[in-house]
């Protein structure tokens, strides 16, 4: 029996998500059909890093699975590839020790979010980009964005339907906003994530950004710790999975 680990890409737009969901195509269904087909038959499960939710990109998502075949790693990306719709791809597939892990091994995840900062609508960025038509100031997104950094209680900033057990004090190594043009980046890189935890912050930050609340606010938001504090969560499909980071 073999472990192999794979980095993956795919483009959220036409899946219900990353989970296995009856009568609704995923991610790990597609995964898991192309396996089957090269088990012969036999289903072989596959654990991700994490799950993304309906219309969530993924740059650098990372699976594992056990088989009893023993392949070079080429043979497995180039076969799961042939066997693959087009907006899901494997783009590394390595042999790792059986203790090997893709969720419980995590030591790092960086997501990012993509906001078109136009008035006019361009549809071929709508299924990748939030577009957002009101102006912002970036400076004042940027200072908030430091408030994140660090280990906080994020209480405030999940989603409410979280059914997560344990506490919700995560570290973020970064977060950050850059402009380029009428594209803006937000950057997240912490210790693990909860549930819409990125898009709820996103947000926040857009209302800093519009001048609806003051930088310095996020210190107090955190403190409180309640979700219904602030505002909607953003759309989907501005947020990529961006990397998932292991020890060596």
């Amino acid at each position: 029996m073999e472990k192999i680990k794979c980095i993956i890409s795919y483009d959220g737009t036409n899946f219900s998500g990353f989970q296995i969901q009856p009568g609704k195509r995923t991610v790990q269904g597609e995964l898991e059909k192309a396996l089957t087909k090269m088990h012969k038959g036999e289903h072989i499960r596959i654990q991700a890093s994490g799950r993304t939710d309906t219309g969530v990109h993924a740059k650098g998502q990372t699976i594992h699975f056990d088989s009893p075949f023993e392949l070079p790693t080429e043979n497995w990306k180039r076969a799961l590839n042939t066997l693959l719709p087009a907006d899901l791809y494997i783009n590394q597939a390595q042999i790792v020790p059986d203790t090997f892990h893709a969720r419980y091994d995590v030591v790092e995840k960086e997501y990012r979010y993509y906001v078109w900062n136009e008035r006019e609508t361009d549809v071929f960025k709508q299924n990748y980009y939030y577009q957002f038509p009101y102006p912002l100031n970036i400076h004042a997104i940027q200072e908030a964005c430091q408030y994140f950094e660090g280990t906080h209680d994020f209480t405030t900033f999940s989603s409410a339907k979280a059914t997560i057990k344990g506490g919700k004090e995560r570290t973020m190594y970064e977060v950050s906003c850059n402009r380029d043009g009428s594209q803006i980046e937000f950057v997240f890189r912490g210790s693990g994530f909860l549930y819409n935890m990125v898009r709820i912050i996103v947000g926040a930050l857009l209302d800093i950004g519009q001048g609806r609340r003051s930088p310095s606010e996020i210190a107090v938001l955190l403190e409180k710790k309640d979700r219904r504090l602030v505002g909607a969560t953003v759309p989907a499909q501005g947020l990529y999975l961006w990397q998932v980071k292991y020890e060596d």
